[in-house]
């Protein structure tokens, strides 16, 4: 496995693996890591698609990345994706699938959708009521808070392993508006992995300037399922690669020694049926393990979603691989904490002008302008439940109607009261979390109850495992993407284990996929770096700037910093530069 160093790797077309006509792949699950895994399997392995199958518990591709509308209930969008320049493996993928809008790649259109209209936020965060918090973009760190993080910036994984975030940040970070920040755009709770919270800040240290307007990020024109997975899906289909839907892998047979790891078999029930297929070493088999959406429930506007902790296929099949051999990871780190890695999000869909009046009153913005709305997330900061919304360029959905708003709210706290409805986000219907929804966006309480019944759908979905992968853990509870020994099998998606990517991200899942499919085929092109904006001495020195609520920091030309420029530092001399330059208080 070689990664990329630049555009010697990204440009040569590999040649033609010894072998490839002779081989069979085969893909557990089809969200996205699969479907790049089996594209480059195709583009730059030059396997016929043909000798790809795809087998999918559920009756559509996409795994997470999903906007769909129920007849029923309304749209539906379980959670969005935010997205950056710099994700390396997506855009090398989607520079080679046709866009459905515009005479050319899906990445050329999105390019060109985000450089005529370039995402920012005008408004990100409320309190009393819908009225401005006035953040004005600082992130409050105290001298301690400012500490606690550079602290954690230096520290080793290991040091950070197995612990939660809660156990190495004080009390003074958690009341700063950077944490509010942060944990609203991510996710991350107090009791998530401080690890986690590590490399999200190297993965992202280019972006802390534009964490409080979000003016880092960039959105897909539609939902990520219509604008992503869609156009990637056709392109696999045209290549003649099969998918098998309404089909659940129940287990996996290996033949394992000291030195050889292979995969002998896949077994399933596809339409109630048991099959099955034997594998040998020229069959592929790449295989998504754990799921964020498995289990999700969906409610709608009249009755509230229910927590289904009941069995979870694809948990279960992980757990029974995991079993035959510890390099296979630990499940039960991420999976068994039902409690502390879910949270409920809501569609709502608005059905005429009453509505839409206050989301342009907040968002400074025409939602109905087809631009730029929100910008991303509004967190009423003064809500029990942490609720925030996110409005995006309308309309979200292809069927959508011009009368039509699709708002996505979500909440980190879903075992609290309200502060309007009384009751827990879990306990809520639809109609329940639209009332609460709109008292934080300040419609006058007397017009709430006719506004959340007549004015709004709204389709709540709670997610049992959503923010597993941000579980305490250490080396080895995630298994390496092609585990030591692999002749012919890898594991892809969230929780494949791959070095310094951050999790949570398109990246991340079509990373992995890249990887399994150039190691497995031994594909002669190197895997795009990730962003080395960690070792960047200019984005450090932007980064604790603002970390200060300074101004970003103009770099100076002296030759020390120079020769610091050239240098990949580990993370003991970033500390001492910072500290050289008085950045983050005395050497020691």
């Amino acid at each position: 496995m070689f990664y990329s160093s630049g555009n010697y790797e990204a440009f040569a077309r590999p040649r033609k693996p010894a072998g490839v006509d002779d081989k069979t792949a085969w893909f557990v699950g089809a969200g996205l890591s699969s479907l790049s895994g089996a594209a480059f399997l195709i583009r730059d392995g030059q396997m016929p698609g043909n000798k790809i199958t795809i087998l999918e518990e559920l009756k559509l591709p996409g795994g997470a990345l999903d906007g769909i509308k129920e007849p029923k209930k309304g749209f539906v969008i379980r959670g969005g994706r935010e997205m950056e320049n710099h994700f390396e493996c997506l855009w090398d993928l989607f520079r080679s699938i046709p866009s459905d809008e515009v005479d050319g790649s899906v990445l050329d259109e999105f390019y060109w959708l985000n450089k005529d209209d370039p995402n920012f936020s005008l408004e990100r965060a409320t309190v009393n009521q819908g009225q401005s918090a006035q953040t004005k973009n600082l992130f409050t760190l105290n001298d301690r808070a400012q500490k606690d993080v550079t602290k954690i910036f230096l520290a080793t994984r290991e040091e950070m392993e197995g612990k939660r975030i809660n156990e190495v940040f004080s009390q003074d970070f958690f009341e700063s508006n950077f944490w509010m920040y942060w944990r609203t755009m991510f996710a991350f709770e107090d009791w998530h992995s401080a690890l986690e919270m590590k490399l999200y800040l190297h993965r992202f240290v280019h972006h802390i300037g534009g964490l409080p307007d979000f003016s880092a990020l960039k959105f897909t024109k539609y939902n990520q399922y219509e604008s992503l997975v869609l156009p990637l899906y056709k392109w696999l289909l045209d290549q003649g690669v099969t998918f098998k839907f309404d089909t659940e892998v129940t287990d996996v047979d290996f033949d394992l020694t000291a030195d050889r790891k292979q995969a002998t078999r896949i077994h399933w029930v596809s339409d109630g049926v048991a099959g099955g297929v034997d594998l040998g070493p020229n069959d592929l088999l790449l295989m998504t393990i754990g799921s964020l959406t498995e289990n999700s429930d969906e409610g709608n506007h009249h009755t509230p979603a229910k927590l289904n902790e009941g069995p979870a296929p694809a948990w279960d099949l992980w757990r029974r691989i995991a079993a035959k051999d510890k390099a296979f990871g630990n499940p039960d780190v991420f999976g068994g904490h039902i409690p502390e890695t879910k949270w409920e999000s809501a569609t709502v869909t608005t059905l005429d002008q009453r509505i839409p009046e206050y989301i342009q009153k907040i968002c400074k913005r025409d939602p109905f302008s087809g631009k730029v709305v929100t910008g991303g997330i509004v967190t009423a900061k003064d809500s029990s439940w942490l609720l925030s919304w996110t409005v995006n360029r309308q309309p979200h959905f292809k069927q959508q109607s011009k009368d039509q708003i699709v708002v996505w709210v979500y909440s980190l706290f879903v075992d609290k009261p309200g502060d309007y409805v009384k009751k827990t986000m879990q306990e809520c219907t639809g109609e329940e979390i639209t009332q609460e929804w709109l008292y934080h966006m300040g419609v006058p309480v007397e017009d709430i109850p006719e506004l959340a019944a007549n004015a709004a759908k709204t389709v709540p979905v709670m997610m049992p495992y959503v923010t597993a992968f941000f579980m305490p853990r250490k080396a080895g509870d995630r298994p390496d993407v092609v585990p030591k020994g692999s002749v012919n099998f890898a594991f892809i998606g969230q929780f494949a284990e791959t070095s310094r990517d951050c999790i949570f991200t398109t990246e991340y899942s079509v990373r992995t996929g890249m990887e399994a499919a150039y190691q497995l085929l031994d594909i002669e092109r190197g895997v795009p770096e990730v962003f080395n904006s960690t070792y960047d001495i200019r984005s450090l020195l932007a980064a604790t700037s603002r970390l200060r609520d300074g101004d970003p920091v103009h770099i100076p030309g002296p030759e020390i910093l120079r020769r610091k420029l050239l240098q990949k530092l580990d993370d003991t001399e970033v500390g001492e530069l910072l500290s050289e330059f008085g950045l983050i208080g005395d050497k020691k």
